[in-house]
């Protein structure tokens, strides 16, 4: 089933001050809706679970996408074993269910086979390609060790979390420029 970019509110509710970075909050919830489109209330209960979370921790010691990792993690965003493409199959599958997109892998996720002739960066290419057909482009984030992370978003918003992102100071690239 593929979906339409009216299927989605295409505004974004971020006023001009707040497009400036000068909230890391505002930066936040802007993505949380953009990982989560069309489900404003997956998006603000992530975004309830990252103010708790800051709330706790020391500010000086925590980057945002560390709190947003956690609160996302397998609902709007994965974050896997980079060696582990089983998991990294499983965890695109999860998020592209959400909206009935069933990604055609070229050939059988199941199959161990299949998991020993192929590396994160194919995954992470094949995913985009199929995702692409159906208006949605798969992110990778830089992670600090060998973990492969990235969400999915709407194609039509690729150069606001591209925004968003650098004032997050989180490093993204598309999912078919993984190496």
């Amino acid at each position: 089933m593929t979906s339409s970019d009216s299927d989605f509110d295409s505004e974004h509710d971020f006023d001009e001050q707040e497009s400036t970075g000068d909230s890391v909050e505002a930066c936040v919830w802007q993505l949380l809706l953009l990982i989560n489109p069309g489900d404003e209330d997956r998006a603000l209960q992530q975004f309830a679970d990252y103010r708790d979370a800051v709330g706790h921790a020391d500010e000086n010691d925590v980057e945002p996408i560390e709190i947003i990792r956690r609160v996302i993690d397998w609902q709007s965003g994965f974050y896997v074993d980079g060696q582990d493409a089983r998991a990294l199959v499983q965890a695109i599958d999860e998020l592209s269910s959400r909206w009935n997109i069933s990604i055609d892998w070229g050939g059988d996720p199941d199959d161990d086979d299949f998991h020993a002739d192929i590396d994160a960066a194919s995954l992470f290419a094949i995913a985009y390609d199929r995702l692409l057909e159906h208006g949605y482009t798969l992110w990778a984030w830089e992670t600090e060790d060998d973990s492969s992370a990235g969400w999915i978003t709407l194609k039509r918003d690729n150069e606001f979390l591209r925004e968003l992102a650098t004032s997050l100071g989180i490093n993204i690239r598309l999912g078919s420029e993984v190496t």
